[in-house]
């Protein structure tokens, strides 16, 4: 029976990779990634040399063909995402999907690092109750779904970019000004950060440190 490994890699800091990981990224046949430059920098640092094929939302079908052809082979594969956990918030998971649909594949998931278990775990917000939305939208929805955020009775937690995260923080001053929030910016990296406030203390910080909009930022909503 072919197994699909399911691996995570360091979010930032090179070191947060298991040694679990790095065994299964050196025995198996091909390792899928969302970018291979990105891959590389890993595989080198630890001496993996294992070969890679891209996998990513653009894929075309006859990369989903190639890669169960390799499994029907009885290849040995493993899925990484640029960081993190493959498949949460990922292009990964539709791939999942369609294997788990197969009888004679065996999907392992080799835990690591996650952004959003990292967040949570040291935002001093609730931790027994949350949900994860993944990206917000840009535009459709995303109204309704600060309005859901307002009503929520657990943390809520959400990926944003450096390029919308004042708009977010506008956002969640006009639907819930009352609610703690949390943002967390480059996690596990040199420049990490966790501000803890309200929406309009988060915004005065941020506008009035425009360095602190960059990064990548993980939000969470007491």
């Amino acid at each position: 029976m072919s197994k699909f490994y399911v691996v995570a890699t360091p979010i930032g800091n090179m070191g947060d990779i298991t040694l679990r990981a790095i065994e299964t990224l050196k025995e198996v046949d091909l390792i899928l990634c969302e970018d291979t430059r990105e891959t590389k920098k890993i595989l080198q640092k630890y001496n993996i040399n294992t070969p890679t094929m891209s996998y990513h939302s653009q894929s075309k079908l006859n990369k989903v063909d190639k890669i169960f052809e390799l499994l029907e082979e009885g290849k040995n594969l493993a899925l990484v995402s640029d960081a993190g956990t493959p498949t949460i918030s990922d292009p990964g998971a539709m791939l999942i999907s369609e294997i788990k649909e197969k009888n004679d594949v065996e999907v392992i998931p080799v835990p690591g690092a996650s952004a959003v278990i990292a967040a949570l775990s040291a935002s001093g917000l609730p931790t027994h109750e949350f949900t994860f939305l993944g990206f917000l939208p840009h535009k459709k929805g995303r109204e309704t779904l600060f309005k859901e955020i307002a009503e929520s009775k657990s943390t809520m937690i959400f990926y944003e970019s450096p390029h919308r995260i004042l708009k977010t923080l506008e956002s969640l001053n006009k639907f819930c000004p009352n609610k703690k929030v949390c943002i967390a910016r480059e996690i596990t990296k040199i420049y990490e950060e966790f501000k803890t406030g309200s929406p309009s203390e988060l915004l005065g910080y941020l506008t009035k440190n425009p360095i602190k909009q960059k990064g990548e930022f993980t939000v969470l909503v007491s």
